[in-house]
């Protein structure tokens, strides 16, 4: 039976917390709840809102990446969405085929088709007259490098962030949005006596046995206020656009004429997808943006941007088929960017001798004890507080005033031990970040979603290559993990950010 109360508090105890209910944070809750097991999704705006990463029409799904562990998982996210699809009974996921092209000595673009053979993957080199025959509205140089994949397509955005979250209220998730976390504390007691984590927002406070961190553009500041954990995360305000198919013939770049989605390999890099979302429109953009700050960027796309780079593109790719000098409509969205621009999914590192994290061994034990309310006093005054209404609801039996366990305290020094033996030494917590999806995490949701409540039911997460997206990564190179060709995404110049609001 869903559980969703207008006006709800938070409140109770979970197996899990998940802060964040984007695509990730949504996906994760379900497979939680999936399992037969408690967990709380919370979302510090109204759900489906249009100020982070998650909303929009449309998102490109396909199996083509350099990086041949991203296209060995997207054969398994693949399984998910038809899986997701089926129980929910509806369709978010529309098959068009996809195009990836560029210069034959696109480093990034060869390393596609290593990975496709690598891993099995169906797909076509079409020759410059092939692409004239199949594609007519497309005009590429003769010496263009063309890869087609059957499995690529759309999937539609904002309906599958809203199908996982029904999918997970169906099987007995708790959803509350407009619950800002104000504070997410590890080591509190549970009823159980077990070590748990609370998490504490705006509407009320909840605990859980863990909790995953999928906030998007908002999870480094999350971490540094818990850890002081400095996750490289920058986020990047994006323009997405919509331009005109000439009245002329209006469906040539439908999926009913054979259009797919596609990606240029050049520079910049462009992406775009047929017209499917509005009739008669057709999305193109760049994959880049400027940086901002999540909590006051301007939602408003750069429309001076998308004239002064996709214009031209436009103009020299789509001749007499698409009216390219100005979109007619945009929208902005933004980037999680990581330095390799691949993903961080794992424990968060609660203490550490690095430099990632300034907190040394003593501030790590001494930190649980003081978590733990063992200053005199504190007792009284959190019961003032609470009288007062200035603290949110904990459970009695949680309340960090009967002291900590031994299991806590067990824990506590096996943490210190452990950073004495270990450089990163970590008393790694059951708090969990999905974080960093670099412009291209969307279509693995249901893929993280699965890795994110393996990690937090059970610790341990296989079919995915943990070690790359591991936080540690940043601790050996500042730029993460290593890659012989250019990433997609490059920041544009400053001068062109939006300005910025308060939000």
């Amino acid at each position: 039976m869903a559980k969703i109360e207008e006006g709800g508090e938070v409140h109770g105890v979970y197996d899990v917390v998940v802060v964040g209910a984007g695509i990730m944070g949504s996906c994760a809750a379900y497979q939680i709840a999936k399992r037969g097991k408690t967990v709380l999704l919370v979302e510090q705006f109204d759900f489906l809102h249009r100020r982070g990463s998650s909303h929009g029409e449309s998102r490109t799904i396909r199996v083509t990446y350099p990086e041949d562990y991203y296209t060995r998982m997207m054969k398994e996210a693949y399984k998910l969405w038809e899986e997701a699809e089926s129980e929910a009974g509806y369709m978010v996921y529309q098959r068009t085929g996809h195009l990836d092209f560029g210069s034959p000595y696109n480093q990034s673009l060869l390393a596609v088709i290593s990975s496709l053979q690598k891993e099995g993957v169906p797909h076509q080199i079409l020759s410059h007259k092939e692409v004239a025959i199949r594609f007519p509205t497309l005009r590429l140089p003769e010496d263009s490098l063309v890869i087609y994949t059957s499995q690529g397509g759309i999937l539609r955005a904002s309906k599958a962030v809203a199908m996982f979250q029904a999918l997970a209220a169906k099987h007995g998730a708790v959803l509350r949005d407009r619950a800002k976390v104000l504070r997410v504390s590890p080591h509190w007691r549970l009823p159980d006596g077990s070590d748990g984590i609370l998490v504490g927002t705006g509407r009320g406070s909840a605990l859980g046995k863990a909790c995953i961190l999928a906030a998007g553009a908002w999870t480094p500041q999350l971490v540094r206020d818990i850890s002081g954990v400095e996750l490289p995360i920058k986020p990047l305000h994006t323009s997405i656009a919509y331009w005109a198919v000439n009245k002329i013939n209006p469906d040539a770049l439908s999926p009913t004429r054979g259009f797919p989605s596609f990606a240029d390999y050049g520079e910049p890099y462009i992406y775009g997808t047929p017209s499917i979302e509005y009739p008669g429109l057709v999305k193109v953009a760049v994959h880049s943006g400027v940086l901002c700050d999540p909590n006051r960027r301007s939602v408003s796309p750069d429309m001076e941007a998308l004239k002064g780079v996709v214009s031209p593109w436009l103009a020299s790719h789509f001749k007499g088929s698409v009216k390219w000098e100005a979109p007619i409509m945009a929208e902005g969205c933004m980037y999680s960017m990581t330095p390799d621009q691949d993903f961080i999914l794992d424990h968060l590192p609660y203490s550490s001798k690095t430099e990632m994290v300034g907190i040394n061994v003593l501030d790590c034990k001494q930190g649980f004890f003081a978590q733990n309310g063992r200053r005199a006093g504190q007792g009284r005054r959190r019961e003032t507080a609470r009288s007062q209404g200035s603290l949110p609801y904990l459970p009695e039996e949680a309340d960090p005033d009967h002291g900590i366990s031994s299991e806590t305290e067990a824990f506590v020094q096996n943490g210190v031990e452990s950073l004495q033996r270990d450089q990163l030494g970590i008393c790694k917590s059951q708090i969990l970040v999905a974080a960093g999806f670099s412009g291209h995490g969307f279509k693995m949701g249901p893929l993280v979603g699965r890795v994110m409540a393996d990690l937090a039911l059970t610790g341990v997460s296989q079919g995915v290559p943990l070690e790359m997206f591991s936080i540690q990564r940043f601790t050996k190179d500042a730029g993460g993990n290593h890659k012989l060709y250019e990433a997609p995404v490059k920041p544009v110049p400053q001068a062109t950010i939006p300005r910025t609001r308060s939000s």
